[in-house]
């Protein structure tokens, strides 16, 4: 009874270890996930482990597969289409009705400074983490710990959607100075214009992961 207690307690941990991981781009879609490994890494038991697999399961981030183990799940072109409606649906209205001194703005702009850095680098990687950083910025906007967790697991479908991309740059590059202007729109306080312009944004980079993700259809 003390284990299941225990493996019950540390699922949603270890669930959101893993999560952060995805979002992170860590784990790659399709990518098997080895048990021996993972419990290591995280200083876990194999049960507290295999919970957390079957919580991330149920959302959809991994799949198990009989007798070949557990592995990080393939967003198909309707979850693709799906993330983003949802994303337009969050994100523009948290901007929308954004206050400008609001303290997610200061880790926005950290994040467009990262990434600049990076940028510079070629570390593309680093790009698109923190890319995933400002987005997620951009909802805390809105003040609410349900929203906040609910975007964790569209960010994590999202980048694995990245995940299946090669060009990281093509993908990642453009959208470093918009979320810039992102920003000085929000400061000014002309948060009607931002939440237009990420619309658009946020409609463009749709387009862009959707013409790759044919592509890859088309080639497998």
């Amino acid at each position: 009874m003390a284990e299941q207690e225990t493996t019950s307690a540390l699922a949603p941990r270890l669930a959101e270890e893993i999560r952060d991981k995805l979002i992170a781009g860590e784990l790659k879609p399709g990518q098997r996930l080895s048990e021996a490994a993972l419990s290591g890494d995280l200083a876990v038991s194999r049960n507290s482990l295999r919970e957390a697999f079957r919580l991330l399961t149920k959302e959809g981030l991994l799949h198990h597969e009989p007798h070949r183990g557990v592995f990080v799940a393939t967003p198909s072109m309707a979850s693709i289409i799906d993330i983003y409606r949802v994303r337009r649906m969050i994100e523009c209205q948290a901007i929308a009705r954004a206050y400008p001194n609001h303290p997610a703005v200061a880790r926005m702009r950290s994040a467009v400074e990262c990434a600049r850095s990076a940028r510079d680098e070629k570390d593309w990687g680093t790009v698109g983490s923190q890319n995933m950083v400002f987005h997620a910025a951009i909802v805390d906007l809105a003040d609410s710990q349900r929203l906040n967790a609910f975007y964790a697991q569209i960010a994590a479908e999202l980048r694995l959607s990245f995940g299946l991309l090669a060009s990281p740059e093509l993908l990642h590059g453009p959208y470093v100075d918009l979320n810039a202007a992102l920003v000085e729109m929000l400061v000014a306080g002309r948060t009607k214009e931002a939440a237009e312009a990420l619309e658009s944004y946020l409609l463009q980079s749709e387009r862009t992961v959707l013409a790759a993700f044919s592509r890859i259809d088309v080639n497998t």
